[in-house]
């Protein structure tokens, strides 16, 4: 799991924000208010993630309690931002649907190559790259996931909501 997802898994608020336009002030609240750095960077603020104890996790859930009810005061809406971003990639998506499935069709079929070699063990790793080479292929796995959730949507349970929601209209 990537230094962003741990964020959103441990403080969803914090998370979110960090997938989207407030991605800064997530970041800054994250250094100064968490790391006691306000000049944190990016950078710092993902290897303090990566390198965390379960209490300084602790102290970050704390701290998404706070950025939720200072996003709220600040009447911004951090799930609508979040649904807004997605709808402006599927809005994009009705415009010309053949970059999409080009790229996802492409991706594909190269990912189930790679591992389709790798996995008859027609190809050798040398010892020095094997940590790298098994880094990038899961990446890539992870990357099929994404792919998925763009043309087939998020969860069974995302829908389930969203039926409730046309019946209760």
């Amino acid at each position: 799991m990537d230094w962003k997802g741990i964020v959103k898994t441990v403080a969803p608020a914090l998370g979110t924000a960090l997938g989207g336009p407030l991605a800064g002030a997530a970041i800054r609240e994250m250094g100064d208010r968490w790391l006691g750095n306000p000049d944190a960077d990016r950078v710092q603020v993902e290897q303090a993630v990566l390198n965390a104890s379960p209490e300084q996790l602790s102290e970050l859930r704390k701290l998404d309690a706070e950025f939720r009810v200072r996003m709220r005061e600040l009447d911004i809406d951090l799930e609508k931002l979040e649904v807004e971003d997605r709808k402006s990639a599927r809005d994009l998506f009705s415009v010309n649907i053949w970059p999409q499935i080009l790229l996802s069709s492409v991706f594909g079929v190269g990912y189930f190559c790679v591992l389709y070699i790798f996995m008859s063990k027609n190809v050798t790793v040398d010892d020095s790259l094997r940590d790298a080479f098994n880094i990038i292929l899961g990446v890539l796995t992870a990357a099929i996931n994404s792919i998925l959730q763009f043309w087939f949507g998020s969860s069974l349970g995302s829908k389930e909501k969203t039926r409730q929601m046309r019946v209760n209209r």
